[in-house]
């Protein structure tokens, strides 16, 4: 089955998987502080804005480190609120409702999470149809297409590396690339897993 791109969130681990079809050829690299979606260097050029964003953002809050993370440019602002103070719910919400889907030949949904410090974790969606934001308490998966409404997943990884990879190995169709992250004691673990 395609579901296209995915987020799937637990309390303390997430990650982020690019699947596609139209755009195969794209990997995820580390910078300071983020984690970004862009071309090979052997993929086709493209105008298509929805190729190339950053993909998971660790940033400080009043409360205490957080994770952001998604499919498209709406993470720089979900992490831009949370620096600023924004509680997570509002932070999501604000940032997906002012982008909103993206504008394509599908009406792709934008997808998010975010893990607090404070062991909160949330997942988030704009679709045509609606803008849901949940707070979740198992892992939780909600993906562009097929799956498009946050619901309880099985995810068993424990650190970022294993959600990286369990996000890439799952069965779902036209896996790219995965970024997992974990909530430690010392902090956010970030890992890619390129399928080299």
């Amino acid at each position: 089955m395609y579901v296209g791109r995915f987020v799937v969130v637990g309390p303390d681990v997430g990650a982020y998987r690019v699947s596609s079809r139209s755009f195969p050829n794209r990997k995820i690299t580390a910078r300071e502080d983020a984690l970004t979606v862009g071309p090979t260097e052997d993929a086709p050029e493209t105008d298509n804005p929805y190729v190339g964003y950053n993909c998971l953002r660790t940033v400080e809050t009043p409360k205490g480190e957080t994770a952001a993370f998604g499919n498209g440019s709406h993470v720089d602002p979900i992490a831009e609120k949370l620096e600023r103070g924004y509680p997570a719910r509002d932070a999501l919400a604000t940032s997906l409702l002012a982008l909103d889907y993206e504008k394509d030949d599908y009406d792709t949904p934008r997808i998010a999470a975010t893990i607090g410090a404070d062991g909160e974790a949330l997942i988030a969606t704009v679709r045509k149809d609606s803008l849901i934001v949940k707070t979740v308490e198992e892992p939780t998966l909600v993906a562009t297409y097929e799956t498009d409404t946050p619901g309880a997943f099985e995810f068993e990884a424990t650190s970022a590396k294993e959600a990286a990879g369990e996000a890439y190995d799952l069965e779902f169709e036209h896996a790219v690339c995965a970024a997992g992250v974990v909530r430690t004691e010392d902090g956010f673990e970030t890992a890619i897993e390129n399928g080299d």
